[in-house]
């Protein structure tokens, strides 16, 4: 009899633990959400005022050095610097490819006269690329409501869709932008890892990877506030803030939920430009908004049921 009670006293404990474990998930899920919606819509407004006094990629090689210059320092500090041997290779390939091959690929396609409302567009094909590849059973619900919240996405950028000029290498960076992040992401979601573990290596491999491309890229900045504000923004708020959060939500939910955030960036980017820069929203862009939040509205609500 003691026996029996004794294990049932056991299992209750370990539910409760469980229970509280999933409490706290759920309202740090909460928080994380917006916060890194709002980070990563920040993004594109400190890139464009970085780029007015620097070229890309000497934007982007400065920001992942300065990225690898405090990870590597707090890595040293907690004497946690690299994953364990067995996962180091599979940790550099998932950051090659999220956030080294995304970014690179991205401003080379910018660089053949992408707009960036085509880059997200192209994008935005992300969360039904990786539904396909992750979900055997999906749904012509949880489809359609990835094709509204694509949908309205396309019309918050058509303005710069409209104006789009499109060289086939163009489009091939933008379509290997797109692969280099959804295949990244998958990889990412099967690292038992802490992203303070993986970012290190992932963001050196990221820079050698910006290294290579120096050689035929023009390099040049100016040695400016002007320059330096956006750029530690870009590199303290986005490239680990905001990475952090999004390496937190692709670990504990669905990554086609996940993913699916990105619809909200270009929206999140437009609010800002106006509440920051005073560019009002076209009546089209507003609508667009209203598509995205109902098509994730029934993303969410598809998974939850």
């Amino acid at each position: 009899m003691n026996n029996q009670e004794d294990c049932a006293a056991r299992f209750d404990a370990a539910r409760d633990t469980l229970t509280t474990r999933s409490t706290r998930s759920t309202s740090s899920a909460l928080w994380a959400t917006p916060l890194f919606v709002l980070l990563w819509s920040s993004g594109a407004i400190a890139a464009r005022l970085a780029l007015d006094h620097a070229t890309p990629f000497a934007l982007l090689t400065l920001r992942f050095a300065l990225v690898c210059a405090v990870l590597g320092a707090l890595g040293l500090a907690r004497r946690r610097l690299l994953p364990p041997r067995g996962e180091r290779l599979h940790t550099a390939g998932a950051g090659l490819l999220l956030i080294g091959g995304y970014a690179v690929f991205y401003f080379l396609a910018l660089d053949h006269g992408m707009t960036p409302g085509v880059l997200a567009t192209v994008l935005g094909a992300q969360p039904m690329l990786t539904l396909l590849l992750t979900e055997r059973r999906a749904s012509a619900a949880r489809l359609g409501s990835l094709a509204l919240a694509f949908a309205g996405l396309a019309m918050v950028v058509a303005d710069s869709l409209l104006l789009a000029r499109l060289s086939p290498a163009g489009v091939l960076c933008a379509l290997a932008s797109l692969a280099s992040m959804t295949v990244g992401a998958i990889l990412q979601k099967r690292s038992p890892r802490a992203p303070a573990e993986v970012l290190p290596l992932q963001y050196g491999a990221s820079l050698a990877a910006c290294l290579l491309c120096l050689p035929f890229q023009p390099f040049a900045f100016e040695a400016s506030l002007a320059f330096a504000a956006p750029l530690l923004w870009l590199a303290l708020g986005i490239s680990i803030g905001a990475t952090l959060l999004f390496y937190r939500l692709i670990h504990a939910g669905n990554l086609v939920n996940v993913t699916s955030l990105f619809y909200l960036v270009p929206a999140g980017t437009a609010a800002l430009d106006y509440l920051l820069l005073g560019n009002r929203m076209a009546p089209l862009a507003l609508a667009g908004m209203g598509a995205v939040l109902a098509g994730l509205g029934l993303v969410f609500r598809g998974t939850k049921g």
